[in-house]
């Protein structure tokens, strides 16, 4: 979808750093130090509290007397060496945001190690990186880059699996790929350094979001086998169990059999809800909507139009070639004002959304749910999965009349009382 010149002026996403904290904060042993001004550390102490791992982030005591002071190389450095006096911490990433001065930070004047702490410079500057979910990315490869074992000799049909999932999605797919023969599993972002050290090692790696573009350069560059796509809706599953075969070399026998009792499952719950029908909109900033759209079309739905904050990417072609076939229209990069003309010009039957474009929808009396907290937030796989969003989808189509009657309460005659 060619983009319109917008000159809107209030944010349009969330501060890219978070998404990579959502990655570093989550490591076991870890313990963050930020370097940014006092309105950074403010807001994204807040978000990583109660959006990430509920852990505190330390940073150097005024931070911006520091930076206008030239200072700040010898407070961090100090800070550092506080952190590391608690033995339990084996990590200590060192964030710099999009401040001038400390995004310009020199990794050489930092340590590599203090105590029993690894020590690694992430920057994560929103002039750089635009959106939240690609910040991940930037974490991992950060990561992967310092603790991947890629020297190593490679385990044999060991497997990486990236991208951030509902814990349920994680055992799913774990003993799906344990019946077709993988022998290790590794999940990035991971919880462990270890994680990202065993990564190195594997021979192939599966990547579920299109938007971890820098980690799969750094896999390709050492010889792993990469696979794009996701199990979610009947025809991709199949599709994405037979690809972890292959590139693994496993017993094709054995893969054809999963892949296809996986499907059958997916169509089942999809002929559970053969009566599904309406208009849906899908517009998020996590950067795993396409897939979703996917599966809504498999279930017989109407998704005219689609948008996502990430830039369209090799790794999301796939599922934008199937999507542009199916007629819905794709918005990457897109800002607010984009979902709301869309839902004035579609009328959908439901929206989901941002928080503000769902406020933009319910005042129109259409029903809206917010992507993050309702779709993210619940397994995506496999018939699991699609049992999940469906069933959700099929409640709120089915008390879509409920939002006009809301909104004609609301903007209506509402004196319904008698006199006395």
């Amino acid at each position: 979808m060619e983009k319109k010149a917008c000159n809107a002026l209030h944010p349009q996403s969330m501060c890219p750093a978070f998404g990579g904290l959502r990655v570093l904060t989550r490591i076991d042993g870890v313990q963050v130090c930020l370097a940014a001004d006092q309105g950074c550390l403010y807001g994204l102490t807040f978000v990583s509290h109660f959006y990430a791992a509920r852990k505190s982030i330390v940073s150097p005591e005024l931070m911006n007397v520091q930076i206008s002071g030239g200072s700040m190389i010898d407070d961090l450095r100090r800070t550092i060496e506080e952190i590391a006096r608690d033995p339990s911490i084996r990590f200590i990433p060192v964030v710099s945001t999009c401040v001038a001065e400390t995004a310009g930070i020199a990794e050489e004047l930092l340590p590599k190690k203090a105590g029993n702490a690894e020590v690694l410079l992430v920057r994560l500057p929103a002039f750089q990186i635009r959106t939240h979910p690609e910040a991940k990315d930037v974490a991992a490869a950060t990561l992967l880059k310092r603790f991947g074992a890629f020297g190593e000799p490679r385990k044999p049909k060991s497997l990486v699996v990236l991208g951030e999932i509902f814990p349920l999605d994680a055992m799913t797919i774990g003993t799906i790929l344990q019946k077709i023969g993988v022998e290790s599993v590794v999940t990035l972002p991971g919880r462990a350094l270890e994680d990202y050290v065993d990564a190195g090692q594997a021979e192939a790696c599966a990547v579920l979001h299109p938007f971890y573009g820098k980690t799969v350069d750094l896999f390709r560059e050492h010889g792993v086998k990469i696979i794009g796509g996701n199990p979610i809706g009947a025809n991709a599953t199949a599709e994405w169990i037979r690809d972890i075969g292959a590139a693994l070399d496993l017993d094709s026998a054995a893969v054809e059999a999963v892949a296809l009792e996986e499907s059958e499952k997916v169509r089942e719950v999809l002929g559970r809800f053969g009566g599904l029908s309406g208009r849906v909109i899908v517009a998020g900033y996590e950067g795993n909507e396409l897939p979703v759209v996917r599966l809504l079309l498999e279930a017989g739905l109407e998704v005219p139009y689609a948008s996502t904050s990430i830039a369209r990417t090799v790794l999301g072609e796939d599922d934008h070639r199937v999507l542009s076939m199916l007629g819905t229209e794709i918005c990457y990069r897109k800002y607010l004002e984009d979902d709301m003309e869309a839902v004035v010009r579609l009328k959908p039957d439901l929206v989901i959304g941002t928080t503000s474009l769902d406020s933009f929808a319910k005042e129109r009396g259409i029903a809206a749910i917010y992507y993050t907290n309702n779709i993210s937030a619940r397994p995506l796989f496999f018939a699991t999965g699609a049992a999940a969003v469906l069933g959700m989808i099929s409640g709120l189509l089915n008390g879509k009349e409920s939002f006009r009657a809301m909104k004609e309460y609301f903007t209506g005659n509402r004196n319904t009382l008698t006199p006395p």
